[in-house]
C-alpha cells in the first residue's frame, strides 16, 4: 500500500477569518470612500453646470450694454462704501 505525504497548506493559501467588528470597520472605510468620492464627482458636476449656464448668459448678453456698477448694487441693496 503506498503511503500519502500530508504537508501543511502553504502559508500563503492561509486563509485569516475577519471578526465581526474587523468586516464592519472595512465595510465603514469603504462606504467612507465611496461617499467621498461621490461628492468630490457631485462637486465636478455642479461646477460644470456653472460654467455652461455662465457661457449661455455670455452667449445670450453678446452685444447689450452692461448695468452700471452703481445701479447694480442699488437694485441689489448693496450698500459699499
Amino acid at each position: 500500500m503506498a503511503t500519502k505525504t500530508v504537508r501543511p497548506p502553504a502559508k500563503s493559501k492561509q486563509c485569516r477569518v475577519m471578526s465581526p467588528h474587523e468586516k464592519l470597520r472595512k465595510l465603514i472605510e469603504k462606504q467612507q470612500a465611496l461617499a467621498k468620492d461621490f461628492l468630490e464627482l457631485m462637486e465636478e458636476l455642479e461646477d460644470a453646470e456653472d460654467h455652461r449656464r455662465l457661457e449661455a448668459a455670455i452667449k445670450r448678453n453678446a452685444g447689450k450694454p452692461g448695468i452700471p456698477w452703481e445701479e447694480a448694487k442699488r437694485k441689489l441693496g448693496l450698500k459699499f462704501d
